[in-house]
């Protein structure tokens, strides 16, 4: 599906979906704006601007974990930015899974993405309980050992 100028939101987010599900480059950065903005607030030097690089990015993913699949769970529009809450699994070339789930808020112009604010994060198994996570960011501390002193 080619982009209009009057698409709404909701079928930008099912055009890449559907896009990235088929595998098809072109038609992933067909998406995104030229002037395309991704913002990382989690990790801001992973920032960019282009669809150059979001078609680096994919030729990459593609290449590396040929049986992606991406699904969206839930998403809230709001004028011409959509809230969505993504996730990507498949299988690396080295046998490893691959699974990363996460919120992308999508800012749309003439049916395009021209900017997101990403927050798609690798699923850590094994990451360690609540209050775990707590120390870490509190004092920066890890769990205290449970084996023998």
């Amino acid at each position: 599906m080619e982009p209009t100028l009057n698409q709404s939101p909701t079928s930008v987010v099912a055009r890449l979906c559907a896009a990235t599900n088929a595998h098809d480059l072109d038609a992933i950065v067909a998406c995104f704006s030229p002037s395309y903005e991704n913002i990382t607030p989690a990790h801001p030097e992973r920032g960019f601007v282009g669809r150059d690089q979001v078609r680096k990015n994919w030729e990459q993913i593609l290449a590396f974990i040929p049986d992606v699949t991406t699904e969206v769970f839930r998403q809230v529009t709001d004028g011409n930015s959509i809230w969505t809450e993504w996730e990507h699994r498949g299988t690396r070339r080295d046998g490893t899974k691959h699974l990363m789930r996460g919120v992308m808020i999508f800012g749309i112009t003439d049916g395009l993405v021209a900017s997101a604010r990403f927050y798609l994060e690798p699923v850590e198994d094994n990451a360690g309980t609540v209050d775990a996570a707590v120390r870490r960011q509190t004092t920066g501390a890890a769990e205290p050992s449970r084996g023998n002193a």
